[in-house]
């Protein structure tokens, strides 16, 4: 076992005893320190930063891990605000979720507690590094963090940014903890630590994911990969449906809430046209099923893989479907559990659309950009989980949390 890792989980175990009881004005103090300190420091940690992105485009990285790799001044502000509303945000320990009085007088109360240590394990996205320090400190836990080798220099600045502004706090540094080292080997270390580390959540691409779910001792929540879909029903307003298209595509292609395919009815033909006229504009590549090829030449057709994985880039697969059955079939089939929009005009349509298509996320006429913890009001997130327990979607605070009952009696024994 690597000794340094050994001993960064026995000082996150004793970070998390301190933690778990610290109270809320005390954490508050912690996030704001460390808000400040992240815009303060912003050359430093845009230096670091500038060292990866060289580093990966002389490897020949392709744009879309750039652009995730890639921090601005601007990022690093909204990373900060981020951390900003985590502190506004309501503190879920101790809060009572339910309570109750058996017949034997028995009380008995449901109390939102911290799960103790979280670890991470997740790709080329600095902005990871924050956003699961700051969300794990507020929800009671330490967390100890392994990004990948790419984003190493970033990590680390921010990491000392961190645990420098914790000193003027009464949380323990150890709180926040970044697992070193280039080696994979520490990383099936890491998933060995069960006793020290209380939840591991991978966040990354499909390989990342499957690697840990499948190799860890530890408890796991699963995050998901997001092949998106956007169907555009016969009752549709074009004009919207354009809009929210080109949103959901373009405006950040690399990340997990982007859509990959769009899908519109038969009785859309026109509009599909259109559509694909507005994604070429907008630089995008259509990747159309034989009909979209007959009605936009420029369409490269598309193969399996077109509608099986995530572009995280400025293409996108595109089909005619012959009912709302069809569209939500090839959801069922293609789908990853992460985020499905519907553009109609008819409530029923949306209705059945909500009703049957199983995702984290269902957008009746709103782009999947929304997919979001910063968007739905949680601050920052700690992920998007695609699975159904013990949580699912965005992962704020209270989905990192656990519960445990309080029984409060008069000297009741049972019989």
């Amino acid at each position: 076992m690597n000794t340094e890792l050994m001993m960064q989980a026995q000082c996150a175990k004793e970070a998390a005893v301190k933690l778990a009881v610290a109270t809320t004005e005390e954490k508050n103090k912690a996030l704001l320190l460390i808000a400040d300190a992240l815009t303060e420091r912003c050359d430093e940690i845009l230096e670091a930063n500038r060292l990866d992105c060289d580093a990966a485009r002389a490897k020949g990285t392709g744009n879309a891990m750039i652009d995730r790799l890639t921090l601005t001044k601007a990022r690093i502000e909204d990373i900060a605000e981020g951390v900003r509303q985590v502190a506004d945000l309501p503190d879920p320990v101790g809060e009572e979720i339910e309570s109750f009085t058996r017949p034997n007088g028995l009380k008995i109360r449901k109390v939102r507690v911290p799960l103790g240590v979280i670890g991470m394990i997740y790709e080329a996205r600095p902005n990871v590094t924050v956003d699961a320090a700051v969300l794990a400190l507020k929800a009671g836990s330490a967390v100890l963090l392994r990004g990948s080798g790419s984003a190493l220099n970033s990590n680390l600045a921010i990491v000392k940014v961190m645990r420098e502004a914790l000193r003027d706090t009464d949380i323990p540094e150890d709180a926040i903890a970044l697992v070193g080292g280039v080696s994979h080997d520490v990383v099936d270390e890491m998933m060995s630590l069960r006793g020290y580390i209380d939840l591991m959540i991978p966040r990354g691409g499909a390989g990342l994911i499957r690697r840990v779910v499948d190799g860890c001792r530890v408890p796991v929540l699963e995050t998901g990969v997001g092949n998106c879909h956007i169907y555009v029903d016969k009752y549709a307003d074009a004009e919207m449906a354009e809009k929210i298209l080109i949103n959901a595509k373009t405006q950040r292609p690399a990340v997990c809430n982007a859509a990959e395919t769009l899908l519109v009815h038969a009785d859309r033909r026109e509009t599909a046209l259109s559509l694909c006229e507005s994604l070429k504009a907008a630089g995008v590549t259509v990747h159309g099923c034989p009909e979209i090829c007959k009605l936009f030449p420029e369409a490269v057709p598309a193969e399996e893989a077109d509608y099986t994985d995530e572009y995280l880039s400025l293409h996108m697969a595109v089909k005619i479907v012959e009912s709302e059955d069809e569209a939500i079939a090839h959801i069922r089939r293609y789908g990853t559990g992460h985020t499905e929009a519907i553009i109609t005009g008819c409530p029923d349509a949306a209705e059945k659309f909500t009703r049957q298509v199983d995702a984290s996320s269902v957008n009746v006429n709103a782009s999947t950009r929304f997919t979001d913890g910063f968007q739905f009001g949680f601050g920052a997130e700690i992920g998007i989980s695609t699975q159904k327990m013990h949580a699912r979607g965005p992962l704020g605070l209270r989905e990192i949390t656990s519960f445990k009952f309080i029984v409060e009696g008069t000297g009741q024994i049972r019989g």
